[in-house]
């Protein structure tokens, strides 16, 4: 996590249950939730705020706001992130579990993904250029109409990226994963 990009933390939750506590709070602004727990994440507010070892998966995101938000150590399974509002929208993921999260149309090219786990997957029209994007496991997620421009997926796996349907220009790919960018051709592709 950058330090940099949080400001000073003024509230700290642990192991909170914000569906009987906090239940009427709207907004969160730097504050850290540690392995908290919310039942719906839709119309709230988080500003500045790190999420640790918290499980919000297959949560509702509906109108949420998040804005310079960093996630570290959680569980995000079947997060839609694509319902929750676009103004400022900037989310950070470091050792987290995305499996079926939908990126589906949200502007990231502020984003950070490290060492994630993302199978299955959604950045379909989403806008991933300049985000930072470091050994994480792509295996089945779709890439469709997706802004990749400049992103270095060089230490990146299991992707596979059609150039075709999705904007690649100056982004940087291990001479390994050539299959993956060439999978519709069905050509094969050796080591000598």
């Amino acid at each position: 996590m950058n330090k940099n990009k949080i400001k000073k933390i003024e509230e700290f939750f642990s192991n909170t249950d914000f569906s009987s506590e906090h239940n009427d709070r709207r907004e969160f602004e730097n504050c850290e939730f540690k392995t908290c727990t919310f039942h719906d994440l839709s119309h709230l507010i988080f500003r500045d705020c790190v999420f640790k070892n918290t499980n919000l998966s297959n949560l509702k995101t509906n109108q949420s706001i998040f804005q310079n938000c960093w996630f570290i150590d959680c569980k995000l399974l079947g997060l839609n992130f694509a319902n929750a509002k676009d103004f400022g929208f900037e989310v950070h993921f470091e050792n987290c579990n995305l499996d079926y999260a939908s990126f589906d149309k949200k502007k990231m090219n502020s984003s950070t993904f490290k060492a994630c786990k993302i199978h299955n997957g959604n950045f379909t029209q989403a806008d991933l250029s300049k985000s930072k994007l470091d050994n994480c496991d792509f295996y089945e997620a779709l890439f469709s109409n997706t802004n990749l421009s400049g992103v270095d997926l060089r230490s990146c796996h299991n992707f596979i990226i059609d150039p075709e349907l999705n904007k690649i220009r100056r982004a940087k790919f291990m001479l390994s994963s050539l299959p993956s960018l060439l999978q519709r051709y069905e050509i094969i592709v050796e080591n000598s």
